[in-house]
């Protein structure tokens, strides 16, 4: 009985003095577990069994980071932005400033050119019916307006060469459009229309002549043989400057033949075909001109080029300046008033001009 009583004292001496024995899954005390903090480590927060604790972690309801921007919210931004753009007319220019940009070069290039013209003749660099003083040419002008002539003279020789330009349009755009399509065609006329657009439109007045006499159908084909090389050129490297994906696009959505050309080729090639337009204006009214010089006629009535002409005949040099002077200002309204509307409007609409 007392040896029993010893033994169980000993084990629990045994027991007590060794390590707690470590339980699966369990960790001993005093050992860090696997998912136990480092002893630096913060205490966890603890809250409250009531409170609320935000979700800054997970997912937000929407399904996306926070902390990130929102893609299609950003893109839809853009287009509204970009359509705002598009769509914002432009600020009208103020009157003020349109008059100094645009009047005022123009009038004091004028006002240079009559001062220097004026201390020419005060200089008198050379005899005065060669070089006359300005206000001569001025009075030369003011008997036209008396005599009840001006207009006539003037509307005599733009009458002709806008319906000469209208002809050539009809007939430059077509074969235009044949040259840049049709390879046979081009091969065949290309270098003809080349040389025809490099040759002067004067050398075809005595032929004219010759063919159709001293008439108006001489004046306009004389016109039509300077101005339809001119035109067709133009068409032909504004084809040529096409891409072909607007082609091939066209194609898919069956815009083809007489369509696709009106709908997508023409309008695609615009600013070549109007460069080309602009300068076929430019040969009409100087064919125009050159053969009104040559072949004149009292029943070709009286325009610039006929005008021209007799001035020179009776030397009178402030006519010869008058007539030199009003060629040029027409050639200059014709193209302010058609071809640079044309122009911007064709520009403005490829976001190239304000």
């Amino acid at each position: 009985m007392a040896s029993t009583e010893a033994a169980g004292q000993d084990a629990a001496e045994r027991d007590a003095a060794a390590p707690d024995a470590a339980v699966p899954g369990i960790p001993a005390p005093g050992t860090a577990g696997p998912d136990a903090a480092a002893p630096d480590a913060p205490a966890p927060h603890t809250t409250a069994p009531n409170a609320t604790v935000p979700n800054t972690t997970g997912p937000n309801p929407t399904g996306s980071n926070p902390t990130e921007p929102d893609s299609a919210g950003d893109i839809a931004g853009l287009e509204a932005g970009l359509d705002a753009l598009d769509s914002a007319p432009p600020p009208r220019t103020p009157l003020r400033r349109l008059l100094l940009h645009k009047a005022l070069p123009p009038i004091t290039a004028v006002a240079l050119i009559l001062a220097v013209w004026k201390l020419l003749v005060l200089a008198r660099i050379t005899d005065d019916y060669k070089l006359p003083d300005p206000t001569a040419v001025w009075h030369s002008l003011r008997q036209l307006w008396l005599n009840g002539t001006l207009f006539d003279i003037i509307w005599t020789s733009v009458s002709r060469g806008l319906l000469g330009f209208l002809a050539a349009l009809a007939i430059g755009t077509p074969l235009g459009l044949l040259v840049a399509r049709v390879p046979v065609i081009r091969a065949a006329l290309g270098p003809i229309l080349s040389g025809l657009q490099s040759l002067p439109s004067v050398a075809w007045v005595p032929a004219a002549v010759i063919w159709l006499g001293i008439t108006d159908s001489a004046m306009y084909a004389v016109i039509l043989l300077g101005a339809v090389p001119s035109i067709a050129n133009g068409l032909v490297s504004g084809i040529d400057q096409v891409p072909p994906l607007y082609l091939r696009a066209g194609h898919t959505l069956g815009a083809t033949g007489l369509r696709g050309t009106r709908h997508i080729l023409l309008p695609a090639a615009l600013p070549g075909y109007l460069a080309g337009l602009k300068q076929g204006w430019a040969f009409s009214w100087r064919s125009l001109m050159a053969a009104e010089l040559i072949a004149s006629s009292p029943d070709l009535g009286l325009g610039l080029g006929q005008y021209l002409e007799n001035a020179r005949t009776d030397s009178d040099m402030p006519g010869v300046l008058l007539g030199i002077i009003l060629i040029l200002l027409i050639g200059i309204a014709i193209d302010l008033l058609i071809f640079t509307p044309l122009e911007r409007r064709v520009l403005r609409t490829r976001g190239l001009a304000s």
